[in-house]
């Protein structure tokens, strides 16, 4: 892991998850880019790092001094944040973008190759918000790298248990590699969970079956097989990860298609959004 993305927009939730950010960068050798995104009406969206010289260029039909001012304090809020003593063991920068924060932040992601983002989310109650945790999901849906999500501050940075919502799907093995490389910089133990609902019903025997398969094809260590039941897989992941006091949720998602046996975009999103635990995602292809 070389790089790692933190969308900010210096909220609590933003806060946190730069927290987050640093640790695991520290563990990993990894470089941080703390990244903001000026919302500006029609103006062209352009970008400068976070020294550079504040510029609003076309007719945004917004107060233009009121634009420099907010750019202006936009800029020294970065500046601030990356030079946060606190911070100093890990190479921190900076680049803030003018112009529709879900593009923007799509577009920094693919420009910097970003190895993971970080973000902060209010949660379902309070998304709609806040600049960040508006985007989440669409992030969530569209980025090219995993996204960890966090709503509240970790009991422990230190993801000893990790639990891993899966389908057991070949789609998912690429995924599996990621989870993997994050054992490894924690030691943790992965609990593969299945969840059992009314409407996608498997025996256990069946699913367990499936599992070790699955495991031994992916040459998995430490790790459990467990099959949970409840109303919903959204409920179920939740409600799991309460039981064994998972630090981390894995799923794998592949967007807003639904899902036949693998686990829906829409599920993962809504994970994010509902746990109160760091939820790691990622897009991988039908």
């Amino acid at each position: 892991m070389k790089k790692i993305l933190v969308p900010t927009d210096f909220s609590k939730e933003a806060g946190i998850a730069t927290d987050l950010a640093f640790d695991i960068a520290k563990r990993s050798g990894a470089s941080l880019i703390l990244f903001h995104v000026v919302e500006e009406g029609s103006t062209t969206s352009s970008s400068f790092n976070v020294e550079g010289q504040v510029r609003v260029a076309g007719d945004s039909g917004i107060d233009r001094l009121f634009m420099v001012k907010l750019i202006e304090k936009s800029r020294k809020q970065l500046q601030k944040a990356v030079s946060d003593p606190r911070y100093s063991s890990v190479q921190v920068d900076g680049v803030m973008r003018i112009g529709n924060p879900f593009h923007g932040m799509k577009t920094i992601i693919a420009e910097q190759k970003a190895d993971l983002v970080i973000m902060g989310t209010a949660g379902r109650t309070g998304i709609e918000g806040m600049v960040i945790g508006s985007n989440t999901e669409k992030i969530i849906r569209t980025s090219r790298c995993p996204v960890l999500t966090v709503q509240k501050k970790p009991a422990t940075s230190d993801f000893k248990n990790i639990v891993f919502a899966t389908s057991m799907s070949t789609n998912e093995e690429v995924f599996t590699k990621i989870l993997k490389r994050t054992q490894q910089i924690y030691n943790s133990t992965i609990h593969l969970v299945r969840i059992n609902t009314p409407g996608d019903f498997q025996r256990d025997h069946i699913v367990k079956g499936y599992m070790e398969k699955f495991a031994k094809k992916l040459l998995l260590k430490n790790f459990t097989l467990n099959i949970f039941n409840d109303l919903s897989v959204e409920e179920g992941v939740i409600r799991f990860a309460d039981s064994v006091n998972a630090d981390m949720i894995a799923m794998a998602t592949h967007g807003r298609s639904g899902f036949a046996h693998v686990i829906a975009g829409s599920v993962a999103e809504d994970v994010a959004s509902h746990s109160s635990r760091p939820v790691l995602t990622f897009v991988v292809k039908r």
